[in-house]
C-alpha cells in the first residue's frame, strides 16, 4: 500500500517560517543552508515558471512547500529551442525547452517584486554559456530578495554551456568558484547524471565553495518519430525526467552523500518523485530536501499528499522531525 493512501487528511498548521505546510504534528519544518523551511519539498526549476503558474490551480498553495526554484535565468533573454519541445515517454517525459527566459534584469526588476516571500522560500536558477555569464547572473541575484541561488551547470538541452560545464569536474569547480566570489547567498550546484564520476565532481565543487547540491538534473535522451524517421524533439535530444529516472537519481544521491556528508553539505534529492514513498526513499538515501517537478504536470496537488505521507511515516516510527530520517539507509 502506498504511504499516501493510508494517511487521513490533516488540518493546516501555522509556522514562523515562510509557508505553512499542511501537517498535524509540525514535523515537516526543517533547515537547509541556514534557512528555515516549512516543508522538505522543493518545486523544481522549469516546472513552475517564475513561481506563479500553479497558484491559478484551485487548492494549490505555495505554502505547502519549503521552497520554489525559479525558471532558469540567463544574462540576456533567450527564445529557447525550436518545437517540438516536449515528448511523453514510458514513465517519463523528454523536454528541450532551451532555457527560454526574459533575462536576469527583467526577472530581478519585474518578476521578483510580484512574488510573496511570506508564502515560501524562492531560489534562483542561474544559467550561462560562459563563466562570465554565470557570474553576472549570480551577481544580479545576490542583490535581490532571493533566498538562495542554484547554479545550473548541467542542462542537457542547450548546445552551449550547461552540460559542458557540468560533466567536467574542473569546469564545474571553476563555475562554482567564480559564482562564490560574487555572492554570500547559499549556492546550490545542480549535478548532472551524465558524467563519469559524480563523486569527484562533487568533491571539486565542495572545494570551490558550494553550499549544497541538487541531485540530479535530467538524463540525456531522445525520441524518434518512425513515420518521418526524424527526432521528435526539435533540438534532437532533451532531458528525461519522471519516474523512469528515479533509480538513477537515488543512486546518485547516495554517491554524492558519501562525499558531501563529512562536510555537512546538504542535498536536494530529485528525479521521479511522485508520492510520499518516493520522497521518503530520497530522504533515507541522504537527501535533506526532496524536489518535485514532472509529477506536478499530471497531479498539481501532489505536494499536499506528500506532506501528509511524510508526516504519517514520522509519527508511526516515533521520529520527531525529518532530520532524524536523513541518511539512515542501512547496508
Amino acid at each position: 500500500m502506498s504511504v499516501v493512501s493510508a494517511v487521513p487528511p490533516s488540518s493546516p498548521a501555522t509556522a514562523a517560517t515562510p509557508g505553512a505546510a499542511a501537517t498535524s504534528g509540525g514535523t515537516l519544518a526543517t533547515r537547509f543552508c541556514g534557512l528555515e523551511l516549512a516543508s522538505p519539498i522543493v518545486l523544481l526549476s522549469g516546472c513552475v515558471g517564475f513561481g506563479e503558474e500553479y497558484t491559478r490551480v484551485a487548492g494549490f498553495s505555495n505554502r505547502d512547500v519549503g521552497a520554489i526554484v525559479l525558471k532558469g535565468t540567463t544574462g540576456k533573454p533567450r527564445l529557447g529551442n525550436p518545437p517540438h519541445r516536449v515528448a511523453e515517454t514510458y514513465e517519463g517525459m523528454l523536454n528541450a525547452i532551451g532555457l527560454q527566459n526574459p533575462g536576469v534584469d527583467v526577472v530581478v526588476r519585474e518578476i521578483l517584486p510580484t512574488l510573496d516571500f511570506s508564502e515560501t522560500r524562492f531560489f534562483a536558477n542561474a544559467c550561462g554559456s560562459t563563466i562570465e555569464e554565470y557570474v553576472e547572473v549570480t551577481r544580479r541575484f545576490d542583490d535581490s530578495p532571493i533566498d538562495a541561488i542554484e547554479i545550473n551547470i548541467s542542462c542537457p538541452n542547450v548546445k552551449e554551456g550547461g552540460v559542458q560545464f557540468g560533466n567536467v569536474p574542473e569546469m564545474s569547480a571553476r563555475v562554482v568558484a567564480a559564482c562564490r566570489a560574487v555572492t554570500k547567498k547559499p549556492l546550490i550546484t545542480k549535478m548532472s547524471p551524465n558524467q563519469t564520476d559524480i563523486r569527484e565532481n562533487a568533491r571539486r565543487c565542495i572545494e570551490a565553495g558550494t553550499d549544497a547540491f541538487a541531485v540530479i538534473n535530467t538524463v540525456m535522451g531522445m525520441a524518434v518519430d518512425v513515420r518521418t524517421r526524424k527526432a521528435v524533439l526539435g533540438n534532437g535530444q532533451g532531458g528525461l525526467s519522471g519516474p523512469a529516472i528515479k533509480p538513477i537519481a537515488l543512486l546518485k544521491v547516495r554517491e554524492v552523500r558519501e562525499v558531501a556528508a563529512p562536510h555537512n553539505i546538504p542535498i536536494i534529492g530529485q528525479g521521479g518523485i511522485s508520492n510520499a514513498t518516493d520522497a521518503l526513499e530520497f530522504l533515507i538515501a541522504g537527501a535533506s530536501l526532496v524536489g518535485v517537478g514532472t509529477a506536478l504536470f499530471y497531479e498539481p496537488l501532489v505536494c499536499t499528499d506528500i506532506n501528509r505521507g511524510i508526516t504519517a511515516y514520522l509519527a508511526e516510527r516515533g521520529l520527531a522531525n525529518v532530520q532524524q530520517l536523513i541518511g539512515t539507509l542501512g547496508s
